[in-house]
Order: C-alpha cells, then sequence, then structure tokens
C-alpha cells in the first residue's frame, strides 16, 4: 500500500513545474539569475500578461520569489524549494533500489535450485 504524506506541497511544485514555458522561465531565471517580467517575456512568443499569469502560477508554488527595486519587478528563482523534487525522487530511488536487490536475490536462487 502507497504511504500517503501530506503532499500538497509537493503536488504544487509539480504542478507548477509542469508546464513547458514555466519549466524554461525556471531554466532562465537559474541560468541568468532574477531577471525583470519584461526581460523574461521577450523569450516568449506570447503577451507580457500571460507571461505574467506563469510567474504568478510559480509564485503561487512559491518556486520563484518576486522584489521591487524603484519602479522594476524582479523575478528569482527559489532553488531551495527544487529540493523537495529532489527528496522525493530519491525516495522513489531507493524504492526501486530495494525492489532490484530483492528480485536479483530470487533470481540468483532460482540458478541456484537449478
Amino acid at each position: 500500500m502507497v504511504e500517503r504524506n501530506d503532499d500538497t506541497d509537493l503536488t504544487a511544485i509539480l504542478k507548477a513545474a509542469s508546464d513547458p514555458t514555466r519549466r524554461a522561465i525556471l531554466t532562465l531565471l537559474a541560468q541568468q539569475g532574477a531577471m525583470r517580467v519584461t526581460d523574461l517575456a521577450q523569450h516568449f512568443e506570447m503577451s507580457l500578461n500571460s507571461v505574467s499569469k506563469h510567474i504568478k502560477t510559480l509564485e503561487s508554488a512559491d518556486l520563484v520569489s518576486r522584489r521591487t527595486e524603484w519602479r522594476e519587478h524582479l523575478i528569482e528563482l527559489n532553488p531551495g524549494r527544487l529540493a523537495r523534487i529532489d527528496t522525493w525522487f530519491k525516495d522513489l530511488q531507493s524504492i526501486w533500489a530495494l525492489r532490484l536487490e530483492k528480485l536479483e536475490t530470487l533470481m540468483t536462487k532460482d540458478d541456484q535450485d537449478d
């Protein structure tokens, strides 16, 4: 049976990162650091309003944050939030490693029985 913890946090992160445009925004921020919304929008063939909606989705998942310097709104990556995905994948890897070890044990036992 699957053990369910409070995965609301992970679900929000994965939903926000599920869109290719939002992943591209995260990549740009990781590569270039904090950027103005208008500078981010120049990388996409969509309206500024559409890019802003994507940014708001990322903000809701706390993957990015917005700070204001004078009249400029700068968007920056919150890399610590991505660690939650990494932890989840590591948990999955350890589960699969255990399953593969059991399979290997069974196969080795069958070979010895022959």
